[in-house]
């Protein structure tokens, strides 16, 4: 009898017991005798580690088994984790046909730069080194692109603007809601486009510096959708005809309610927008103008008495308007007290200057006013000191009854309501409208900070407009993935409305515990905005090559829980948009 034996193989031997299930593994070989084949057992490895068992079915196979680190060798690393998130959120929002409905290199450019904003601002030449140090360029094949092909993706853009903005206002403004609209400027290198101007500085502090005005729509949220380039040295309420236009005849709205700060609703826009369609508007009155009020006796100090808010009429001054009239006695200490302390370091240094000039040192009206006047930049109370000058003498004296009228106004400020009836907002609703100013405020903190919109280099006015319209769109992803990730970051999960419109808000229970261990209800680490993507970006696409061939594979390394959990909030939160 013909007798063969096989080579040796690991066999995997499954039995059943109740509801359990049994694996062995056991080393064997066939034997076959005649026409009959049976299986001879070596011996049982079934008390190996798996690892060792799948090492040892390989070796019985014949496969050659070296060390991991010896059959493959990573050839690049690239930061992804960050660069997926912010994609993500993108194509959620629908960014890609937003910018326009046929897919194109120019398209595909514009969302890169748009998404490097978001993750690492920085020049345009930085941004063509960003698309190759992450994997940004080769998920959206513009790997190879450099910064003429921005710049022209740029032109492409901006002639793309108003459709844009058309396709966010459709999303987000609603007849008869809520639009806020602020005004801010950024200083400007250079001196050639035609935008950049001397004008007032919105708190960049660079002085002597020219600058791009621009002025930023939002919905009722502090979502923006739409933002518009002037020139630097326009003042901010000239700025806000053009967007009462855009509103009307642009995006079709015949019913919306433009809330805007002190310095844009002057009498003029206040006119401008009761003029136009049904437009109504929420905006605040300025010290001059409610001193003013005092003086003609449409406001009584004594109706803050019992109540910290109340709504008054005053037809000689604001015929057809309303205006509601709040005191929040924590910002009338505040001020109070900052008053005293401005006030007695006037005086402290009035007097050095007073010792120099008694002493000699100091002599000559014109060298004396001088170093008053410096006093005066200074603190900024000038308006409260009497002084006389000579060429040898300085006298002041405070002005006590002017400080008692502007004392009796602390804490106290007039909201002003043009074409809204009670019925659709009353007193309290008319305030926390105006409150919600501070949103549209929050716009322009992303686009200064971490979107580094200043300072602007571009020489050509299209190229400024497309500048600041990537810069609002990062904001737009920005808004949206900070909504989304709110149990991760330092951020409100479940902001509350005060029951007192005029009190200052305050954080839920829940956020001021978050505040204050720096820890979210999971018990992990709170994040920044900055900080989260620094944690994602640690997600790589790594190229892999097989020692020995040109063969290579990517591979993506695998999740961290707080990886996973961003993209799965992202996922949840954002909605499908098209």
């Amino acid at each position: 009898m013909t007798r063969t034996v096989g080579a040796m193989h690991v066999a995997k031997i499954s039995r059943r017991h109740g509801d359990r299930e049994y694996d062995s593994y056991l080393v064997r070989r066939s034997i076959r005798e005649g026409r009959r084949v049976r299986h001879e057992t070596i011996t049982n490895v079934s008390r190996l580690p798996a690892e060792a068992i799948e090492a040892l079915t390989l070796a019985l196979k014949g496969v050659a088994l070296v060390p991991a680190g010896e059959a493959f060798e990573i050839v690049r690393s690239r930061k992804h984790g960050h660069v997926e998130a912010v994609l993500t959120a993108a194509r959620r929002l629908g960014l890609p046909r937003l910018l326009d409905r046929e897919p194109c290199r120019e398209r595909d450019v514009c969302l890169a730069m748009i998404v490097g904003r978001v993750l690492e601002p920085g020049a345009k030449l930085a941004c063509t080194r960003q698309l190759h140090a992450c994997t940004l360029g080769e998920e959206l094949g513009v790997e190879g692109a450099v910064h003429d092909d921005l710049y022209q993706a740029m032109d492409w853009l901006v002639d793309r603007q108003d459709g844009i903005e058309g396709r966010l206002a459709r999303r987000h403004l609603k007849k008869g809601e809520l639009a806020l609209y602020d005004v801010s400027s950024s200083y400007f290198e250079g001196r050639s486009c035609p935008l950049a101007r001397f004008g007032y500085d919105h708190g960049s502090g660079k002085r002597g510096r020219m600058q791009v005005e621009y002025g930023l729509l939002c919905d009722s949220d502090g979502r923006p959708v739409c933002i518009e380039a002037f020139e630097g040295s326009l003042k901010d309420d000239k700025t806000l005809p053009s967007q009462v236009k855009k509103l009307e005849q642009r995006f079709g709205l015949t019913r919306m309610i433009v809330v805007t700060d002190r310095g844009i609703g002057t009498k003029d826009n206040v006119t401008l927008l009761s003029e136009t369609a049904e437009f109504g508007v929420i905006t605040a009155l300025k010290a001059p103008q409610v001193r003013k009020l005092v003086k003609e006796g449409c406001l009584q100090l004594s109706v803050f008495d019992e109540l910290n808010l109340a709504e008054i009429a005053c037809e000689q001054l604001y015929p057809g308007q309303r205006l509601v009239v709040c005191r929040n006695p924590l910002v009338a200490e505040d001020r109070a007290r900052t008053r005293r302390e401005l006030l007695a370091d006037t005086e402290k240094a009035l007097g050095q200057i007073k010792r120099r000039v008694e002493a000699g040192t100091l002599h000559g009206q014109a060298e004396i006013g001088l170093a008053v006047g410096a006093v005066w930049n200074r603190y900024k109370v000038k308006k409260h000191f009497q002084v006389n000058i000579t060429d040898d003498t300085l006298t002041y004296e405070r002005k006590h009854e002017q400080i008692a009228q502007e004392a009796d106004l602390d804490g106290i400020y007039v909201i002003r309501a043009g074409r809204i009836d009670p019925d659709e907002l009353a007193a309290a609703g008319l305030v926390r409208a105006y409150k919600q100013l501070k949103e549209a405020e929050k716009g322009f903190g992303g686009l200064k900070g971490p979107l580094e919109v200043r300072p602007i280099h571009h020489r050509l006015e299209d190229r400024v407009r497309s500048h600041l319209l990537i810069c609002m769109l990062a904001e737009y992803v920005r808004w949206h993935l900070r909504h989304a990730w709110a149990e991760l970051l330092f951020q409100d999960e479940n902001p509350r409305s005060n029951t007192d419109p005029v009190a200052k808000a305050t954080r839920s229970r829940e956020a001021t515990r978050k505040a204050g261990r720096r820890r979210t209800r999971q018990q992990e680490p709170c994040h920044t905005l900055a900080s989260l993507f620094d944690e994602l970006e640690n997600r790589t696409r790594n190229t892999i090559r097989v020692k020995g061939t040109e063969a290579t594979f990517p591979q993506l390394s695998v999740p961290t829980e707080l990886q996973a959990r961003a993209l799965t909030l992202i996922n949840e939160h954002i909605p499908q948009l098209t």
